[in-house]
C-alpha cells in the first residue's frame, strides 16, 4: 500500500512544478482542466487495473503527476495574482481546501467501500471529478489583471521593494534554494505527530481509534490555523508569519516529550494542528513577495514541491528512528532537530530583510505602540 502513496506523492511533487510553469504560461484554467481529466482518468485506470503495476502506474502518473498537482499549486498561484492587500487570507481560505477534504472526503469513501467495493469506488470518483471539476474550472476562465512592470516581485502594498536580480540581496536561485531547504525541514518536524500519532497512542495502550480522533482534531484546527494565520501574513508579511509558525510548531513538538496521558495528547495535539496550519501557505506569501509574479506559477510550484518532500521524507524517517531506537521519544526528537534547521534558515533570511530594508513594515499601531 506504500508503493502507490509514494508514487502519487512523488507524482505530485514532480507535476506541481510542471504544472506551474503551465499555468504561467497557459493560464490556470487549462492546467485545472487537464487535472480534472487526469484524476478523473486515473481514478477509473486505477479502479479497472488487473495488478499492481498498473495500479501504482494510474496512481503515479494519472493521479499524481497530471491530476493532484494541476489543482494545488497552479491554483495558489493563480489566488496570488488576483490580490493584493488581502493576500495572505485569499491563500490561506485558497489552501484550507485541503485540510477540509481530508476531514470530509474519508469517510464518505469508506462508506462507498464497505458497501460497493474499492474498485466501484474508485471509477465513481474518476466520474465525479470529471463531471464536478470540469465545469468549475471555467470560473477560472478570466486570466489574472496584468501587473505593472515593478523593479521587484512585490506589490505595492507590501510596503517595500525587492531588486529583482538580487532579492533580499542574494541571486534568486538561491533565495529559491534556501526556501526549498527550510520547505523540507519545516515538514520533516511536521509529518512526525501526523503520520505517526495513531501509532504512537496505540504504542501507548490508547489504541488506534484514539490516535485517529487526535489527527482528526490536528486536521480540523488546521483549518483554523491557516485562516488565521493569513490574517496575521497580511500584516506582518510572510516572513514574519513563517517565523512565527515554526517557533510555535517547536513548542508544540517539544510539548509531545512529557505528554504520555489521554488528555494531555489529546491537549497538544489541538494545540499543533493549531500552531502548524499556516506554515505552508507562508511559503506562497513569500514567493509572490521576492519574486516577480509573472514566475509565480514555477516557484511555487518548486517550494511546495519541497515541503511535500519534507511530509514523505519525515513519515518514512520518524519510522526508521522508531525501529532503530524503540522510542518515539528519540522520533519526537528528530522533528525538533529538523525543526531547529528550518528555524536558522527563516531567522537568517528574516535578519537580511530587515537589514536591506525589503521587509513589510510593522503595522502603524504596533510601531506606536512600541515607541510610547
Amino acid at each position: 500500500a506504500s508503493l502507490p502513496y509514494t508514487l502519487t506523492m512523488i507524482g505530485f511533487g514532480v507535476g506541481g512544478i510542471l504544472m506551474g510553469r503551465l499555468a504561467d504560461r497557459f493560464g490556470v484554467m487549462a492546467v485545472v482542466m487537464l487535472g480534472a481529466v487526469g484524476l478523473g482518468a486515473g481514478y477509473i485506470a486505477a479502479g479497472l487495473a488487473p495488478g499492481p503495476v498498473l495500479f501504482g502506474l494510474a496512481q503515479g502518473v494519472l493521479i499524481g503527476l497530471l491530476g493532484t498537482s494541476a489543482s494545488f499549486a497552479p491554483l495558489v498561484a493563480d489566488t496570488t495574482r488576483w490580490f493584493d492587500r488581502r493576500r495572505g487570507i485569499a491563500l490561506a481560505i485558497c489552501m484550507s481546501g485541503n485540510y477540509t477534504a481530508g476531514a470530509v472526503w474519508p469517510p464518505v469513501m469508506q462508506f462507498f467501500i464497505d458497501s460497493v467495493g474499492w474498485r466501484q469506488t474508485y471509477v465513481g470518483m474518476g466520474v465525479f471529478c470529471i463531471v464536478s471539476m470540469l465545469p468549475l474550472a471555467l470560473v477560472l476562465r478570466r486570466r489574472p489583471p496584468v501587473l505593472a512592470p515593478q523593479a521587484a516581485g512585490t506589490a505595492p502594498s507590501a510596503g517595500f521593494t525587492t531588486p529583482a536580480q538580487r532579492p533580499l540581496g542574494m541571486p534568486p536561485q538561491v533565495l529559491l534554494g534556501l526556501l526549498c531547504v527550510a520547505g523540507v525541514a519545516c515538514c520533516v518536524a511536521m509529518s512526525m505527530p501526523q503520520v505517526h500519532i495513531v501509532a504512537y497512542c496505540g504504542d501507548l495502550g490508547f489504541g488506534a481509534a484514539r490516535g485517529a480522533e487526535m489527527l482528526s482534531l490536528m486536521l480540523g484546527l488546521g483549518v483554523v490555523s491557516r485562516l488565521v494565520s493569513g490574517w496575521i501574513s497580511d500584516r506582518i508579511g510572510g516572513l514574519r508569519t513563517l517565523l512565527l509558525g515554526s517557533v510555535l510548531q517547536g513548542v508544540a513538538l517539544l510539548l509531545f516529550l512529557p505528554s504520555d496521558g489521554l488528555v494531555s495528547l489529546y491537549v497538544v495535539s489541538g494545540l499543533f494542528g493549531l500552531f502548524q496550519g499556516g506554515i505552508v501557505p507562508s511559503y506562497a506569501l513569500i514567493v509572490r513577495e521576492y519574486f516577480p509574479p509573472e514566475q509565480a506559477g514555477a516557484k511555487v510550484g518548486t517550494v511546495l514541491m519541497a515541503t511535500l518532500l519534507g511530509m514523505a521524507l519525515g513519515g518514512w524517517m520518524s519510522g526508521a528512528v522508531f525501529d532503530l531506537t524503540g522510542s518515539y521519544r528519540a522520533a519526537f526528537l528528530n522533528g525538533i532537530a529538523w525543526n531547529f534547521l528550518n528555524l536558522s534558515i527563516v531567522g537568517f533570511l528574516l535578519w537580511r530583510a530587515s537589514a536591506l530594508g525589503q521587509v513589510r513594515p510593522w503595522p502603524a499601531r504596533a510601531r506606536g505602540s512600541a515607541a510610547a
